[in-house]
């Protein structure tokens, strides 16, 4: 299928229409090793070789990636004060049309999808399909056992807000991390509940959405590329006690590498 050049490029980088046109009326562009003077010309996206500023545009449609969150980085494309998700890909994966699905509060650290499939995104974030999230807590005082029935009955936070039934345990022999499954996304929502029970979160890492793991070695802003068929775990739910004993041999190199 063909399309013209200015729409390809304004869909696989960050260059808006009139940036474009500007760049290839100065020669800029080639298609095929050929200079291209305007954007009309039509391409293949997947024969033909397209570049701009002499660097390789590689095509492609559906981007899914999962970045390990720093501290300090807010899940957003655009901020005026602090460095974004998007900010921390390398150029060849920036583009105009991608975004975080859900969010990770600015200091909790893990897990974002990061896409441009607007279908999958709300999936994943509608309130009907309940998709889990998976932390590991690091807490100021020890996991006490009493947490499993709290969590599990649905409690109540700071402000009357009433939270749906949730899961945590202890992350196996380290007494002060807890383990925690959660249906829902309310701000601040695990440090909350914690602080319900009082519980002082110290640090947190998503490190798993749906069936979908962040692998154990991706480091502290380290990204990957998904194949097809792995983002489809994202929308799978796998029961608590069987996600738990998965991740479990994983916990030490996830608190290592988050430096929890």
């Amino acid at each position: 299928m063909t399309e013209r050049l200015d729409k390809f490029l304004s869909t696989q980088t960050m260059l808006s229409r009139s940036e474009i046109k500007k760049h290839l009326a100065h020669g800029k562009g080639t298609v095929n090793g050929k200079v291209v003077w305007g954007g009309n010309r039509k391409i293949d996206p997947e024969k033909d070789e397209i570049t701009i500023f002499g660097k390789k545009i590689e095509y492609r449609n559906d981007i899914y990636i999962i970045l390990n969150k720093p501290e300090g980085i807010v899940c957003a494309t655009k901020d005026a004060r602090d460095k974004t998700v998007t900010d921390l890909l390398p150029q060849e994966l920036q583009r105009k049309d991608i975004f975080p699905a859900g969010r990770l509060d600015k200091d909790s650290l893990g897990m974002v999808f990061i896409t441009n499939d607007g279908a999958l995104s709300h999936k994943i974030l509608s309130p009907k399909k309940h998709i889990p999230k998976y932390y590991l807590v690091k807490l100021a005082k020890p996991f006490i056992n009493e947490y499993i029935n709290i969590f599990n009955k649905g409690m109540e936070i700071d402000g009357g807000e009433k939270c749906l039934p949730a899961h945590v345990r202890q992350a196996d022999t380290l007494e002060n991390t807890a383990f925690v499954e959660l249906f829902e996304g309310k701000f601040h929502q695990v440090k909350r509940m914690f602080s319900a029970v009082e519980n002082h979160v110290e640090k947190l890492v998503r490190i798993q959405m749906g069936s979908l793991a962040m692998p154990a070695e991706l480091g502290i802003g380290e990204h990957m590329e998904l194949l097809h068929k792995d983002v489809e775990n994202l929308v799978k739910i796998t029961p608590f006690d069987e996600v738990f004993e998965e991740r479990r041999p994983f916990f030490p190199s996830y608190l290592i590498n988050n430096s929890l």
